[in-house]
Formats: C-alpha cells, sequence, structure tokens
C-alpha cells in the first residue's frame, strides 16, 4: 500500500485517479478547493473504508496549501500528483489580454504544483515520485495559435519541474510530467479522444514505472515521450 496525494480530486480526471488507487488499496489523500460541494469525492471517500479522505486545498493560496498538507497528518507521502489547474482566460487574447486571468493561470497552473511539492516534501523519501500535469499546448511542437496564457503557464511548469528534478535526483526523488491525453472532461468537451478512466490508468501506469534516470522528462499517458 502506498499514500497519494491528489490535488484537484473533486472531479476529471483527478477524481479517477483517486477511484483507481484506492481500488487498488492504496491510501488516499483527496485534495479540492471546495470539499462541501464535490459530491462525487465525498461519495467515494465514504464507501472506501478508510482508503480516501477529502481535505481542502486551493493550490493558488501558500496558506490554503500548508493547512491543508497538515490536515493529512505525518505519514511519508510515496506519490504526489499535481492534478489542479485551470484553462482561464480563454477567447481572443491577442486584441486585448485578461492579465488578471493570467495571473491566475500563473498562480494555479506553475506556482501551485511547487507551492504543494514544498508542503509536502519534508514527507517523502527516496523511491517517492512528483508528477504534474501538463499539457501538450506547453510544447513548442504545438501547431496552432491561442491559449496564449494556458500554454505560457504550463510551459514554466514544464520549466520548473525540470529544475526540481536535477535538484531533488541527489534524493532519489523523481519529478514527472505528464500530458493526459485529449481526455472528455469539463476542461476537454463530451468530444475528446479518452475518457478519464482511460487518462487516469496510463498516468497511474506511467507514473508507476517512471526510473529515477529518466526524472525530469515530458511523457504523455501513454508511456510515449512528448517533444518539448
Amino acid at each position: 500500500m502506498a499514500n497519494i496525494a491528489i490535488t484537484g480530486a473533486g472531479r476529471g480526471i483527478a477524481l479517477e485517479l483517486v477511484r483507481q488507487y484506492a481500488a487498488n488499496g492504496d491510501r488516499v489523500f483527496a485534495l479540492c478547493r471546495n470539499p462541501e460541494s464535490a459530491k462525487a469525492l465525498n461519495e467515494l471517500a465514504a464507501a472506501s473504508g478508510g482508503k480516501i479522505t477529502v481535505h481542502k486545498m486551493d493550490v493558488a493560496s501558500d496558506e490554503s496549501v500548508k493547512a491543508g498538507a497538515a490536515t493529512t497528518g505525518s505519514d511519508q507521502i510515496d506519490v504526489l500528483l499535481n492534478v489542479a489547474g485551470v484553462l482561464a482566460p480563454v477567447g481572443d487574447e491577442l486584441p486585448t489580454a485578461d492579465w488578471d486571468g493570467w495571473t491566475e493561470a500563473f498562480n494555479i497552473n506553475t506556482c501551485g504544483p511547487l507551492r504543494t511539492l514544498q508542503a509536502f516534501l519534508p514527507r517523502m523519501k527516496a523511491g517517492a515520485k512528483v508528477v504534474s500535469i501538463t499539457s501538450q499546448l506547453a510544447a513548442s511542437t504545438w501547431p496552432y495559435g491561442g491559449y496564449y496564457a494556458y500554454g505560457a503557464s504550463k510551459s514554466g511548469l514544464n520549466r520548473v519541474m525540470r529544475s526540481v528534478a536535477i535538484d531533488l535526483k541527489d534524493r532519489g526523488i523523481v519529478v514527472g510530467l505528464v500530458h493526459p491525453g485529449y481526455v472528455q472532461t469539463d476542461m476537454g468537451g463530451p468530444d475528446a479522444e479518452i475518457t478519464p478512466a482511460q487518462s487516469a490508468e496510463g498516468i497511474r501506469k506511467v507514473t508507476a514505472e517512471w526510473p529515477l534516470e529518466r526524472s525530469g522528462d515530458f511523457l504523455k499517458w501513454n508511456g510515449e515521450t512528448h517533444a518539448w
């Protein structure tokens, strides 16, 4: 049994990751911004026999992240999955930009995973894994326009975690970045290519098999290497 911490656990891919890890017998700390309205997550936790506990954490807030991590106790964390993210702002950003939206995107998508790692790092030992959900839009090979703030904030996440991987390698902690696929979530829409269950299953497999020598790599949910 492993101890798994998952952000953004109230819906989408993160909710499915909670479901699958608990079904595998792992202990899951499900972290979400609004636990009181996370009906599906609370139902999962209630039926889990204690394998899932729900904790309030807004990754945009230093105070909330520290307080949320503290409510999970002091047990070792074997896997930290940074899934919480935001798409905003959307629309045509070229004639005018929503700078408040840019600030929000970078605070949640770039800073959020790092502040969450900082909160849990004292409880991580050699062999632990930190996997952050990024996007194909973060890659320089993305062939379309638009989504400036989202793509830039995810590129920032990639750059941060590449450096973190170097700094944690001597401690034996694996750091990875995963594109989850084009998934049928609120963000991806109903016409996306794969289901949350398929994406989560792939992410769990990739995470379990990620070796230290590939720490800092950018992979796809199916294990393929993603171009930077």
